[in-house]
């Protein structure tokens, strides 16, 4: 080949290649035209959307702040506090936490004396969080409703 054929082939590449990459071109505008500029909520019933934002609700909602805390019982009354704060576990066994009635897992707990038993309610034992987990609780609120599980549990 001379050096004129191999400027002739190049040329024709070149002019195969921009019109591929034209049709391309104009293939997607053409694609965009029919298809439509589709926005992100296109088809989303508002109704049903409605719907469904009601219907979780009172489930749980959105909080970008602060994670929410329980609020501190405002007084000393046992069997709310322990309702509120301490059922979760003091009422199924969950992790080892001794129920509520349940003599035997109490006698040894009580022998300590009230002292004790408030020290580690306040200040957490053994796996057990402070306060039960509800730092917003006041210590006279925590100790009402320890005296609550004990009475409730000789």
């Amino acid at each position: 080949m001379t050096d004129q054929e191999d400027r002739n082939v190049l040329k024709m590449l070149m002019v195969v290649v921009g019109a591929l990459v034209g049709f391309f071109i104009v293939i997607v505008i053409l694609a965009q035209i029919v298809a439509g500029a589709k926005k992100a909520d296109d088809g989303v019933d508002q109704m049903v959307e409605k719907a469904v934002i009601d219907r979780i609700k009172p489930y749980g909602e959105v909080n970008v702040g602060t994670a929410p805390v329980a609020v501190a019982s405002s007084g000393a009354d046992g069997k709310g506090t322990y309702s509120a704060s301490c059922a979760a576990c003091h009422g199924t066994g969950a992790a080892g936490a001794p129920k509520l009635g349940d003599n035997g897992a109490w006698k040894a707990r009580i022998a300590q004396g009230n002292d004790t038993l408030f020290d580690h309610a306040i200040n957490g034992f053994k796996g057990m969080p402070p306060k039960g987990g509800n730092a917003s609780l006041s210590d006279d609120a925590v100790k009402a409703a320890v005296k609550y599980m004990v009475d409730g549990s000789k």
